[in-house]
C-alpha cells in the first residue's frame, strides 16, 4: 500500500492528501478535491434554496429525520468508529466515545425537548403595554456556516448539522484539510438520509480545502451565521474577515482546562478519570484536562498513581489488533510541537515521571502519553494549549491557591473540580474563569446536552450546543399585538397628534408617573405622593394618592378624581401590583379606546369615588 511523504512535506494547493496518520498509508485514491472560492459559493447557493423549503417542514418531520440518522449510526457504529480512527489517528474506544455516543445523545436531546425550546415563549409586556401579547418566535437564521477541526470528524460534522436541521436552516460545513477522507463518506450517509426523510438533498453542503475555501465561506452573502471551531489564532483572523460583513460569528478556541484535586478527594476515582481526561484521542481535545493541580497532602500519591499506570499504556496505529491505549497525532507536525514543550519544561525544572511505550513499526504520527511534575506557571507548557497526551502537575496548598493557579492562563474552557465536600468543590469551581465545570468527574457538562459549551477569554465566546446553541441557530423575533383588540386599541391621543399641543409634555409626564407609581413599593411613595394633572383641551383629572396606615397593612390607593370643569372620557383600570386597583379617569380615548359600555362603567366608578375621598387632605398640585 503506498505511503504519503514524509510528514514534514508541505501540503500542495490543488488537492487535499488523504492519508492515515498511524500508519502514513494513503486513504482511497490518496487525495479529496480542494474546493475553489467560486465552488464554495454554489454550495451556498445550493444550500439557500433548499432552506427555503426545508424551513416550512414541520417539528415532526425534523424529528423523522433525526430519528433516520440515530438508526443508522446506531446500527454501523463499528465502520464510523473505523472511519474515523484510520482518518484522525484515534482508537477505536475513543471513537466510540466521542464520536457515537455523544452524537447518538444529542439526537435523543433534541427529539425530545428541542421543540419546546423553539416554540414561540410568551413574555410580559410590561406596566404601559399591558394590554398587548408580547411573545418571541425563533425564527431560523437561514443558512448557517461552520468550520470545524480534526480530532471528530465524524461528530464535528453532525453535532452542527443535528441542531441547524431541527432548527430549519440549513449547514454548509467546511472540514479540515487532516480530516478529509472520512468527510467524503459521512456526505453520502448524509445525503442518503435526508431522501429518505422527504428532504431537499442540498440542504447540507460539505466544502473541502484549505484556507481560501474557509475565507469565501465566511464572507458568502448568503451565510446568515457562522460557527468556527478551531485554534485562537485562525479564530482572530475568522472575526475580522466576518466584521467585514457584519457576520455575527460563535468562536470556541483553545482550552487549557484546570483539574483541581482538592485534599480530600478520593484518589481511587480521581486517577482513572484524571487519565482518560488528559489522554483521551490522544490528548487532542478542545477541552482536554491539561493542568492539573494537586493539593500538597495528596500530591506524591497522584503522581505515584498516574506515573503507574501510564508506564503500561501502550501507543500506536488505532487499527492495531492487540489493541492500543493512544493513537497517532493526526496533525504532521503536532508531535514535534509538543515534544518541544516537554523539554521546554523539563529545562526549567520540570521531571518526567513516567511515558507510555510506542508499539508496532512506529511508522507513523507518535507522540507517547507522559506524566510531567514539578510543572510551574512560567514554563511554556503552563500557557500555551499543548494538543497532546501530557499530564501536568503542580501542587497547591490552599483553595484560594487553587483557584489563583487555575485563573493564571489566557485560556477559560472547561473545568473540573474533586472534593468529597460538594459545597466546598461547587464554591471552588464558582471562582474559576471557564465557561463551563464539572464537580467530582470530568466533561460531563458536555454529554448533558442540555448544557451550554463555550469558554471565555482566550477560548472565544458565545455557545454552540444546549438550549443556547439550539436558539442560537435562529433569530429571536419580538411580536407585540393587542391581547383584546375589541376592547382596547392602541390610537395616537389628540394632545401628541402632529402638530402637537402645547401642553403635550404634560400630558406624557403624567403617564408616566401613573404607570411607575402603581409598581412602586409603599415605601417608596408615601413621602412624596404628588398630584398630576392630565390635560387636554384644559384640566382634566387630578391624581389622588392616599396611604392605608400600619395597621391597615400599608397598602395603597389610587384614584384619578376628576378636576374642576373636567370632562371625562372613559375609565380604565389597570391591576396594582399589590393587588389593589387603581382607576384613571381621563381623556384617553385616543390613548386606549373604549366601547361606550366601558366608559360608562369607567363613569360611574369615577363618581362613586368623589365621595370616598372628598375627605382625604389635597397635596399641592405640581404643574
Amino acid at each position: 500500500m503506498p505511503l504519503w511523504q514524509d510528514p514534514a512535506t508541505p501540503f500542495p494547493k490543488n488537492y487535499v492528501p488523504c492519508y492515515d496518520p498511524g500508519s502514513l498509508h494513503l486513504l482511497g485514491s490518496g487525495r479529496a478535491h480542494a474546493d475553489t472560492p467560486a465552488e464554495v459559493l454554489a454550495k451556498v447557493d445550493a444550500a439557500h434554496a433548499a432552506q427555503l423549503v426545508w424551513a416550512r417542514s414541520s417539528f415532526a418531520q425534523r424529528r423523522k429525520l433525526l430519528r433516520i440518522m440515530q438508526r443508522f449510526i446506531l446500527d454501523n457504529q463499528h465502520t464510523i468508529c473505523a472511519v474515523s480512527a484510520r482518518d484522525s489517528g484515534k482508537p477505536m474506544v475513543d471513537a466510540a466515545f466521542g464520536e457515537v455516543m455523544v452524537t447518538l445523545e444529542k439526537i435523543n436531546w433534541l427529539c425530545d425537548e428541542g421543540e419546546q425550546w423553539l416554540r414561540p415563549e410568551r413574555r410580559s409586556a410590561g406596566t404601559m403595554m399591558f394590554y398587548k401579547h408580547a411573545s418571541v418566535q425563533y425564527v431560523p437564521v437561514g443558512v448557517m456556516g461552520a468550520i470545524v477541526p480534526w480530532n471528530y470528524p465524524f461528530h464535528n460534522v453532525f453535532n452542527p448539522l443535528l441542531s441547524n436541521l431541527f432548527a430549519g436552516n440549513a449547514l454548509v460545513v467546511k472540514v479540515s484539510e487532516f480530516a478529509t477522507w472520512s468527510s467524503e463518506y459521512y456526505g453520502r450517509v448524509i445525503k442518503a438520509a435526508l431522501a429518505a426523510a422527504g428532504a431537499p438533498t442540498d440542504l447540507v453542503q460539505i466544502v473541502t480545502g484549505y484556507g481560501e475555501a474557509g475565507h469565501a465561506l465566511v464572507t458568502a452573502p448568503k451565510v446568515g451565521k457562522l460557527v468556527f471551531v478551531g485554534s485562537t489564532a485562525v479564530g482572530r483572523k475568522v472575526m475580522a474577515a466576518a466584521s467585514a460583513h457584519l457576520k455575527p460569528v460563535v468562536l470556541e478556541l483553545g482550552g487549557k482546562d484546570a483539574f483541581i484535586v482538592c485534599d480530600d478527594a478520593d484518589l481511587a476515582q480521581v486517577v482513572p478519570i484524571a487519565l482518560r481526561g488528559a489522554f483521551q484521542s490522544c490528548g487532542q481535545n478542545c477541552a482536554g484536562a491539561e493542568r492539573f493541580f494537586v493539593q500538597r497532602p495528596l500530591y506524591d500519591a497522584f503522581v505515584r498513581q498516574v506515573g503507574a499506570v501510564t508506564e503500561k499504556m501502550r501507543a500506536g496505529w488505532a487499527l492495531n489488533p492487540s489493541g492500543v491505549d493512544a493513537g497517532a497525532m493526526c496533525m504532521p507536525q503536532q508531535a514535534a510541537f509538543v515534544k518541544g514543550l516537554v523539554d521546554d519544561a523539563v529545562k526549567q525544572g520540570a521531571v518526567v515521571i513516567a511515558q507510555a511505550r510506542i508499539v508496532g513499526d512506529g511508522c507513523g504520527q507518535f507522540c507517547a502519553p507522559c506524566v510531567l511534575a514539578g510543572v510551574t506557571q512560567s514554563m511554556r507548557i503552563s500557557q500555551e494549549e499543548v494538543f497532546g497526551p501530557v499530564l501536568c502537575v503542580s501542587a497547591f496548598d490552599s483553595d484560594d491557591e487553587a483557584v489563583r493557579l487555575a485563573n493564571g492562563c489566557a485560556f477559560g474552557l472547561g473545568s473540573s473540580v474533586f472534593s468529597r465536600s460538594g459545597v466546598r468543590a461547587r464554591r471552588i469551581a464558582g471562582q474559576l474563569q471557564a465557561g463551563m465545570s464539572s464537580i467530582n468527574d470530568f466533561a460531563t457538562t458536555y454529554m448533558a446536552q442540555s448544557l451550554p459549551f463555550g469558554g471565555v477569554k482566550e477560548s472565544g465566546f458565545d455557545r454552540f450546543a444546549g438550549v443556547e446553541g439550539l436558539r442560537g441557530c435562529c433569530i429571536p423575533k419580538a411580536f407585540a399585538q393587542d391581547r383584546w383588540p375589541w376592547l382596547i386599541r392602541t390610537d395616537i391621543p389628540p394632545p401628541l397628534q402632529y402638530p402637537v399641543k402645547a401642553y403635550a409634555f404634560d400630558f406624557v409626564a403624567s403617564l408616566i408617573k401613573v404607570s411607575t407609581r402603581s409598581v412602586l413599593p409603599c415605601c417608596a411613595c408615601c413621602a412624596c405622593c404628588a398630584v398630576c394633572d392630565v390635560h387636554s383641551n384644559g384640566p382634566t383629572a387630578v391624581l389622588r394618592h392616599d396611604v392605608v396606615g400600619p395597621s391597615q397593612g400599608r397598602s395603597r390607593r389610587h384614584r384619578v378624581l376628576p378636576a374642576a370643569g373636567a370632562q371625562t372620557q372613559g375609565g380604565l383600570r389597570a391591576r396594582h401590583a399589590y393587588g389593589q386597583w387603581a382607576s384613571l379617569g381621563c381623556t384617553v380615548r385616543g390613548w386606549c379606546s373604549l366601547p361606550a359600555k366601558a366608559q360608562r362603567r369607567g363613569r360611574k366608578k369615577l363618581e362613586t369615588s368623589k365621595s370616598s375621598y372628598a375627605a382625604c387632605p389635597r397635596p399641592p398640585v405640581r404643574r
